[in-house]
């Protein structure tokens, strides 16, 4: 059985960096946000699911998922979201388990800004938390995202608390904003990761 490690961190802490370096040393990356952008592609089963429950409105005329639509959708009406979770979910988690099951490198990574919250750290044997101070995250999404700062915050405020992850975690990487203090961190991280 391979050794499956979880990494997580909230919206601008540097994840994405993180599991860029991994996959730079030859390690496998499932990434649940490309999952999730593929279990909604046109022809996907999910897809024809959430025409369903919500309308001709969540299609463009392309028959592709209008992803700004719904997203508002959501934010305004939260038990429509709890609907759309319903579909996406399990969807995206049977992607998650085929894809880490593939997996021939010496370890696979599930990287998953909501790892904790849709509990798919019960996919993973162990789990590392890619954190930043709440400042640094808006101050990256914002210069990354082009979103106000205001939706980052929604965003912060809708994913589980830092302190939170913080406990739950099996490994912490602070990641200050500069990139070789982060893979000075991860190095060794690896190698244990290795041994596994």
């Amino acid at each position: 059985m391979t050794f499956i490690l979880g990494l997580t961190g909230g919206i601008g802490s540097g994840k994405s960096a993180a599991s860029h370096w991994f996959e730079t040393q030859g390690i496998t990356v499932v990434d649940a946000d490309i999952v999730a952008r593929e279990i909604v592609a046109k022809g996907q089963s999910a897809l024809q699911q959430i025409h369903a429950a919500f309308g001709d409105w969540v299609l463009l005329d392309n028959g592709e998922l209008n992803r700004r639509a719904l997203r508002e959708h959501i934010f305004k009406y939260p038990e429509a979201r709890k609907t759309l979770e319903s579909i996406t979910h399990p969807a995206i988690r049977e992607s998650i388990i085929q894809q880490l099951q593939a997996a021939t490198s010496p370890y696979v990574i599930l990287v998953s800004p909501l790892l904790f919250e849709t509990n798919q750290h019960e996919l993973t044997d162990h789990t590392l938390l890619i954190d930043a101070s709440i400042d640094l995250q808006i101050q990256r999404a914002a210069m990354r995202d082009h979103q106000s700062i205001e939706q980052i915050e929604q965003i912060i405020q809708s994913q589980m608390p830092r302190e939170q992850k913080r406990r739950l975690a099996d490994d912490i990487v602070l990641n200050d904003g500069h990139l070789d203090h982060l893979y000075s961190h991860l190095r060794p991280l690896h190698e244990a990761y290795l041994k596994r």
